[in-house]
């Protein structure tokens, strides 16, 4: 099968070229630019374009399928002459599941912590030599790819996004899949740009509610109020289970989680990734995985790259970095490495840097957000603002939307990092949040930074 690319250079992207490569299918593809790893790594599987920019001669009737990424705008000349000779076009998810059409789909969704629940569950099954299909929007440990598709595998295991699927298909990701078992973590306003309010992103996890297959299940989280609502009232004939935080306990920055042998120390911590973990237990129960292997494997789960890593560590510091920019997740994170690190100082910064963090009509939603740090800091680029054509903020609305009075505001790079190196982390946690790199830290110097 030939199948090419239109923007081949995203992190998902270039995942599922690298999966159908190594399935066997030939496979060319287009982008007007492609950064590292991307670029590393199609290139060493001889995936990377030879030019960058867009060639309508590449596409022809020979091709029997077109993959069209959201990085494409929909005048994408090598788009236009797809649609011109009528050629296939598939969004992402649409050719994931039309690979996966025959199998046992687990989907799991949710604002905040699906890529941490989908990782623990491909652990577990790697750990248990459990063979599946997989997709998962992060690097793991002892997995070459993001994505990896058979013929023979009876189970796929999809991270369910909510964003839109791509530049001509307006509908979210996860509505595609249409799951065998579901998981539903947790609901919290994000993607302003593409939901302009709560109601209209509430509505699209009822959708996924009721896209489950008849008869399937959806596991969901019992304590978050709005799943709770939106599971209960859907009238699909599915199974509806609930799970909830397990028991647990931090002793000496060691968490402990307690279970039917007694307690165990585990590698990830705070309230949301043991919540995160009893979502994933009960989906690899319903896998065939029993409670006791279950636990076995997810006792040596460090995490999914970019949440909550530890990237530095001496006697008495240690640093994180963590993907958490929604408002939920800022705070979740915070409490998290403040619970665990109870008797050292937490120094938290936040980079503002997705279209929502930026947006001035969402700002308020972060109020309270790094309450739990002891010192909390935030940082912004000017330029963000503009490439994203927003409106300016400014440091006094940052201020009052975190209503925080000691909260220290940078929208220059060189003036945070001369602020964070000279810092005196002694007894100290340090937590990076970001989707970005404030501007262009290099998160190697922290070693530095805390072994010093």
């Amino acid at each position: 099968m030939q199948v090419h690319f239109i923007a081949i250079g995203g992190s998902a992207m270039h995942n599922l070229a690298l999966a159908l490569a190594h399935k066997g299918y030939q496979v060319t593809g287009s982008d007007d630019v492609i950064y590292e790893p991307s670029k590393g790594r199609l290139q060493l599987k001889g995936l990377l374009p030879e030019e960058f920019g867009w060639y309508p001669d590449k596409i022809h009737n020979r091709i029997d399928a077109i993959i069209l990424g959201m990085h494409a705008k929909s005048d994408n000349p090598e788009l236009l002459k797809a649609q011109e000779l009528g050629v296939k076009i598939y969004s992402y998810p649409e050719f994931l599941y039309e690979q996966s059409k025959d199998k046992t789909r687990v989907v799991i969704g949710g604002s905040h912590g699906k890529t941490t629940i989908t990782s623990m569950i491909l652990h577990v099954l790697n750990y248990h030599d459990r063979e599946v299909d997989f997709m998962v929007g992060a690097q793991l440990d002892g997995f070459e790819r993001m994505v990896h598709l058979t013929e023979e595998n009876d189970f796929i295991v999809l991270e369910g996004d909510e964003y839109l699927s791509s530049p001509i298909d307006r509908r979210p990701k996860f509505h595609l899949y249409q799951p065998n078992i579901a998981l539903l973590s947790g609901i919290a306003w994000d993607h302003i740009n593409v939901f302009p309010t709560y109601e209209n992103y509430l509505e699209q996890f009822k959708i996924f509610v009721d896209s489950i297959v008849k008869g399937g299940s959806i596991t969901y989280n019992e304590e978050d109020e709005e799943v709770k609502i939106v599971v209960e009232a859907s009238e699909n004939s599915i199974r509806k289970l609930p799970y909830h935080t397990p028991n647990y306990r931090v002793e000496d920055g060691t968490t402990l989680l307690e279970t039917s042998e007694g307690a165990m120390p585990i590698e990830v911590f705070g309230k949301h990734n043991l919540n995160n973990l009893s979502g994933a237990k009960w989906i690899c129960q319903n896998m065939g995985v029993d409670e006791d292997d279950f636990y076995e494997a997810i006792a040596t789960f460090k995490g999914a790259s970019k949440r909550l890593e530890k990237i530095a560590e001496s006697n008495n510091s240690v640093a994180y970095k963590d993907f958490a920019h929604s408002p939920s997740k800022v705070k979740a994170t915070t409490n998290a490495v403040k619970a665990q690190y109870a008797n050292r100082k937490l120094l938290a910064c936040l980079e503002l840097h997705t279209y929502s963090s930026l947006n001035v009509n969402f700002l308020k939603e972060y109020n309270g957000a790094l309450d739990a740090a002891d010192e909390a800091v935030v940082f912004y680029s000017p330029k963000a603002l503009a490439i994203k054509q927003l409106e300016v903020i400014t440091e006094e609305q940052i201020a009052d939307a975190f209503q925080r009075k000691d909260l220290k505001i940078f929208t220059d790079p060189i003036a945070f990092k001369s602020y964070l190196f000279g810092q005196e982390l002694t007894d100290t946690s340090l937590l990076l949040m970001s989707s970005g790199n404030y501007g262009g830290l290099d998160f190697g110097e922290i070693k530095n930074l805390i072994s010093s």
